[in-house]
């Protein structure tokens, strides 16, 4: 680990660092191992040397706007509790650990206490050890329980009490949030218990698992590894054929379980509480235990995640080496986009570059980025420009991604390790279930959207203890513009909080639903699952989904209550993809992303290959593609109108007001961008023809009134495209202070809002409901608008470009903007805000210094730079997500907040740089008094 924890008093906020899904499986502890990687750590240059001659010649240089060093740190080690099985101890042991790390034996000590527990610390520092360690103690313990064979196959009574069958006194669940990492870890586990004989049997348990082995595993297994998704609608809807299993349910393992957030989370936290209601049912309580990667407040995520109280293990005793980190901004180039902005140079063609460079040194490298098509080209560029230097080095280059098939990601992997491969091009899916070790460098195209994430990606590097690199080239939007010349919003803050809300009746519903099914739900059964029963409840009871009868409510349809919902999706049903010469499905598209990703003309890739669109039939669900290598990616653009429903929470900023409340948006997708591929240069729009759907959910706004425009040299003819670009880029901020993505949120900003009577900007989550995205921007306000202002201002653009107010999803066309404008109108408004409680202004989303902020206060100066380098360019072209994102049948009760079946949102993708965008989009194409929607 090169960066995860640091001295007391050195860039503090760094202690917590990592995200998005990896896997700590127990070969990753190989630095508690003498032996190394292949190559020699002594024969590589240090990081500071790589990145000298990446940055060697005067245009290279002015690109790095800083760098930081972040020191190495030793390890602290200590010892097992002593209530740990011998035998696990020597299984350990001979994988080459002689002593945990102090974390890991912290861990195992709350685990053996019953004390459910969660390890924060960083990539590599051994968090699937520390909860192996007490999960295997215990399963043998567990096998050494009475064996009645011949009465293994007997229906076991319901409730309480409880023979000990088939050896399995004790059993663990493992939950991971895909089934790569699942695999991965029971691999890992196989080759940890080995020692251990037949005492634990570890299985995975997921919709790929064959029929015949599924009866054995609900039998035998003591060691279950699945995923949420099969737990909610495979195994608790089939609870009495789990019944031994679940008698016997000691643990339960969460891993990543800093991926569990927003809407996925909070469906997520349902599932857990239903777990836990069916293991009370036959006489369980397990210890929760779970891993995630560093966070602010991990203990207040997990309680909200599992319902439990939940012990925090959060101080990194593992070692690290010396981590160099530069910020890296691509140049200007002679193009121009939109309006005549500048544009930029790429990050996708830079971090091809890059990686050419470092493969010529001889430096092993992976470059991420947001998607297959990034991935590909990168890797594709790269050989290219190898081929003029070396042309022996062209095949030690390679993409890795989603889609290939699993020899084939093994393969990879293995040469990767044993050095066949020296540069890699991935996208996230090289975190999911990958042990990856020995690598110098790490190349990031794009703020991938959290602190959390960008540390666990650049965690890649280093991960046998030594020296390493890591580079962030930003793209050519507001945010990473801000971030590559504001380094201290990346190293001198804490990473972000976990958001969720398991309470958003739109999730409580059908899992109440579920859960009614499962076994009748009680009155004794609503605390389990949160105070907004109370209101739901009544509403499935009147849309005739539940049925009281006694004390209990009943599930009163035939089909399975289970399929109410898709856990990871937004609902509607999934819109097919169908190669139109010969028929064969290609794959399925979320009814909600389907508009924006699945149009007319729309570019989809899949499995590597580029397909258009012919046509989308909407009343079938089925869109014809067929093949094609256009030269352009294609991103749609949409319209917006809001209305507010009830106002929860208001706040007077001057004589203006903040509020957050429950809102109505109508989304429309009226065309396409065809943009060239590498340059990102606009080639054309494309009318559609489109329905308009309606969503309900959460937001923050804010208004202005006469005075405050006045104050801020706001005329009416400029007032329309002030709004306009102040919405634009705080929507590309608030990543900075929730854990969203641009993609998870949309805005609308309104000269004159029928129910404000104000001029308003809206900015709201894309959800049924909300996602807790919007209620995150309330309450850090203050500085997610001063953030914005900063951003805005310090622009060195004359009227505005991708780097502060353009959108590259703009229904309007990015028309109106008005760059000075915004600034003047934002610093009247923020001279008009209350101080945030303490910890509720730092850019974590999370708690700090009290009055801790992230950036500048509010510049005085409309239109003052304080930033170094011009900053335009556009986007990067929008790419093809990493996958099509999941479906979500949703049937919710058709009233109030429960149901309302408001034409599903625009589901956000799972990449943001996608081949037509999805919504929420960012302005809708509205004369200047109408609301303008992004």
């Amino acid at each position: 680990m090169a960066f995860n924890h640091l001295p007391a008093g050195v860039h503090d906020a760094l202690a917590p660092l990592s995200v998005t899904p990896v896997t700590h499986s127990v070969p990753m502890a190989k630095n508690h191992r003498s032996d190394r990687s292949p190559a020699d750590p002594a024969s590589r240059p240090s990081p500071s040397a790589v990145l000298d001659r990446l940055a060697s010649g005067p245009s290279r240089a002015a690109r790095i706007t800083h760098t930081e060093h972040l020191p190495p740190r030793a390890g602290r080690h200590a010892v097992w509790p002593d209530r740990i099985r011998s035998e696990v101890i020597a299984a350990v042991q001979e994988c080459g650990i002689e002593h945990p790390w102090a974390h890991q034996a912290l861990a195992a000590e709350h685990a053996l206490d019953g004390d459910s527990v969660v390890v924060a610390t960083g990539t590599a520092s051994g968090k699937s050890l520390a909860y192996l360690v007490p999960v295997l103690s215990a399963l043998l313990e567990g096998s050494e329980a009475p064996t009645q064979w011949t009465q293994q196959r007997e229906a076991l009574p319901r409730g309480g009490g409880g023979r000990r069958v088939g050896g399995r006194g004790a059993t663990a669940l493992y939950l991971a949030p895909t089934k790569a990492l699942a695999a991965d870890q029971c691999r890992s586990v196989k080759e940890l218990s080995q020692p251990l004989g037949n005492a634990v049997r570890p299985a995975v348990y997921d919709g790929d698992t064959p029929v015949e082995q599924r009866e054995w595993i609900r039998q035998y297994a003591n060691y279950v590894l699945t995923n949420p998704d099969m737990l909610h609608r495979g195994i608790l809807p089939s609870h009495p054929r789990w019944s031994s299993f679940l008698k016997a349910l000691k643990y339960v393992v969460v891993d990543e379980c800093h991926t569990y957030r927003g809407v996925f989370g909070s469906h997520v936290a349902q599932v857990l509480r239903r777990l836990r209601r069916l293991c009370a049912r036959y006489g369980s309580s397990p210890v929760f235990l779970l891993a995630s990667a560093t966070a602010a407040e991990p203990s207040v995520a997990a309680r909200r995640l599992t319902g439990l109280p939940v012990v925090e293990v959060a101080d990194d005793a593992s070692p690290r080496g010396e981590l160099v980190f530069a910020l890296w901004e691509p140049p200007l180039t002679d193009l121009h986009g939109e309006k005549g902005a500048p544009v930029r140079r790429t990050a996708t063609a830079e971090t091809a570059d890059l990686l050419t460079d470092l493969t010529v040194q001889g430096v092993r490298s992976v470059a991420f980025v947001r998607s297959r098509r990034g991935a590909e080209l990168i890797s594709v560029i790269a050989q290219e420009r190898l081929a003029e230097v070396d042309r022996s080095l062209v095949r030690r280059v390679a993409a890795y991604r989603g889609g290939y098939l699993p020899e084939e990601r093994r393969a990879l992997e293995r040469a990767l390790h044993s050095g066949e491969l020296l540069g890699l091009a991935a996208t996230t899916a090289l975190e999911l279930g990958v042990d990856v070790s020995g690598l110098d460098a790490v190349v990031i195209a794009g703020y991938p959207g959290t602190r959390a994430s960008l540390w666990q990606q650049a965690g890649r590097a280093g991960r046998s203890g030594q020296g390493a690199l890591a580079v962030l080239v930003a793209r050519d939007d507001p945010l990473d513009t801000f971030l590559v010349h504001h380094p201290e919003a990346l190293f001198d803050q804490p990473v972000e909080s976990t958001v969720l809300d398991p309470d958003n009746p739109y999730v409580l519903a059908p899992h109440l639903c579920a859960a009614a099914a499962e076994l009748p739900l009680t009155e004794e059964d609503l605390d389990l699952f949160g105070p907004a029963c109370a209101d739901v409840l009544p509403q499935l009871e009147a849309a005739k989904l539940l049925r009281r009868r006694t004390r209990a409510w009943h599930w009163t349809r035939r089909e399975r209550a289970a399929d109410l919902t898709d856990i990871r999706g937004a609902g509607g049903s999934p819109v097919q993809v169908v190669e139109a010469g010969t028929g064969r499905l290609l794959g399925t598209v979320d009814a909600a992303a389907a508009h924006a990703t699945v149009h007319e003309g729309a570019v989809h890739l899949h499995q590597g290959r580029t397909y258009l669109v012919r046509s989308l039939d909407l009343e079938d669900s089925v869109a014809l593609v067929e093949q094609a290598d256009p030269p352009y990616s294609t991103v749609a653009r949409d319209t917006t109108s809001i209305s507010v429903l009830e106002t929860d929470t208001e706040i007077p900023w001057g004589s203006g007001r903040l509020c957050y409340g429950s809102v109505e948006v109508t989304n429309q997708v009226v065309s396409f961008l065809r943009r060239r591929l590498i340059t990102g240069e606009v080639l054309g729009e494309t009318k559609l023809d489109l329905p308009p759907r309606t969503l309900r959910t959460r937001a923050v706004w804010w208004t202005v009134t006469d005075d405050q425009l006045d104050e801020a040299r706001i005329n009416p003819e400029i007032l329309g495209g002030s709004l306009h670009a102040a919405e634009h880029a705080s929507i590309g901020m608030l990543p900075l202070f929730a854990t969203c993505d641009r993609w998870d949120i949309g805005g609308v900003s309104v000269p004159l809002h029928p129910d404000t009577l104000l001029p308003t900007v809206f900015v709201y989550d894309g959800h049924p409901g909300g996602a807790g995205f919007a209620e995150r921007a309330f309450h850090t306000a203050r500085t997610w608008l001063t953030a914005t202002r900063e951003a805005i201002a310090s622009c060195e653009c004359e009227a505005g470009c991708p780097s502060c107010i353009q959108s590259p999803k703009c229904g309007n066309g990015n028309d109106p903007l008005h760059k000075r404008g915004a600034v003047r109108l934002l610093t009247v408004l923020l001279r008009g805000a209350p101080d945030e409680k303490p910890g509720e202004g730092s850019t974590a989303g999370a708690q700090g210094e009290p009055g801790q902020t992230s950036v500048a206060g509010p510049q005085e100066e409309p239109g003052q730079t304080s930033v170094a380098g011009p900053q335009k360019v556009p986007e990067q072209p929008p790419e093809e997500p990493e996958q099509p994102p999941a479906v979500a049948p949703q049937e919710e009760p058709r009233q109030a907040s429960v149901a309302g079946p408001q034409k599903e949102p625009e589901q956000p993708p799972e990449e943001p740089e996608q081949t037509s965008a999805v919504a929420p989009q960012e302005e809708s194409a509205a004369a200047p008094q109408g609301p303008l929607s992004t």
